[in-house]
């Protein structure tokens, strides 16, 4: 019997059009396609292994997700607008938050990615170079994908263990955004650096260029009481768990 049901989708675009992808991967695409939240889905929501874990998130996404791709592959900025897409098809474009004691209502779906200027990205390769303003050291990074932030993840969890004082998020994730010192792509060249001689002006240059650069859904609503560069969306647990 030919199955009667048949799931609805959607092709979400993402933030940055494909250009870092691989040409063989379907992410060159720059579209990625969805499909409708079920009771299945609600299953993964509401698993509470999942979310003591860390896990629920990454695992609804990869659930909803129709075309073939290795999930850790996909890039930060692209997943945040798979996860604003999977919010909308689950529970609709109307998310509540609250700002200075006012119940704000923000339509999801009028979000928009970032705008892109292309002539920065060399198509099908995710590696750019910088050269540091105050040192003249000359950086080459890449902008970091789910797999990327995974390893952080564990590699914050290991320093924890040593040191339950551990505060090295930004080194750790410095060390993984760099590829190579000076064309030295060795991994200590690149640890020492970072730890001994990477300087604050240097650093904080450094994150700004990367952030500038991040493809991204632009997460920010416009209270009429707040700053004129907008708030940042709180992505909190009403966000999947809107019941709550």
């Amino acid at each position: 019997m030919q199955n009667q049901f048949q799931f609805p989708t959607e092709e979400v675009t993402l933030p940055s059009q494909g250009l870092l992808y691989p040409e063989d991967s379907p992410l060159s695409s720059g579209k990625i396609e969805m499909k409708y939240m079920t009771a299945k889905e609600e299953d993964i929501l509401t698993n509470t292994n999942y979310i003591q874990d860390g896990s629920v998130i990454d695992r609804i996404l990869k659930s909803l997700i129709v075309t073939k791709v290795d999930f850790n592959d996909i890039l930060i900025g692209d997943k945040n607008a798979i996860l604003v897409a999977a919010r909308i098809l689950g529970y609709g474009k109307d998310y509540e938050v609250e700002y200075n004691g006012t119940r704000h209502t923000i339509d999801l779906s009028k979000l928009n990615n970032r705008e892109l200027d292309e002539s920065l990205y060399e198509k099908g390769k995710n590696e750019f170079k910088y050269t540091l303003p105050k040192s003249n050291i000359e950086l080459t990074f890449k902008l970091l994908t789910n797999g990327d932030e995974i390893k952080i993840e564990e590699d914050l969890k290991g320093l924890k263990k040593i040191s339950k004082n551990s505060s090295a998020e930004l080194t750790t994730r410095l060390k993984h955004t760099i590829t190579a010192v000076n064309g030295d792509s060795d991994v200590s060249t690149i640890n020492n650096f970072v730890d001994n001689y990477f300087l604050a002006v240097d650093s904080r240059a450094f994150r700004k260029h990367v952030a500038d650069l991040q493809p991204d859904i632009d997460l920010t609503f416009y209270p009429e009481d707040g700053p004129e560069g907008g708030v940042a969306i709180p992505i909190g647990i009403t966000f999947f768990w809107p019941d709550v």
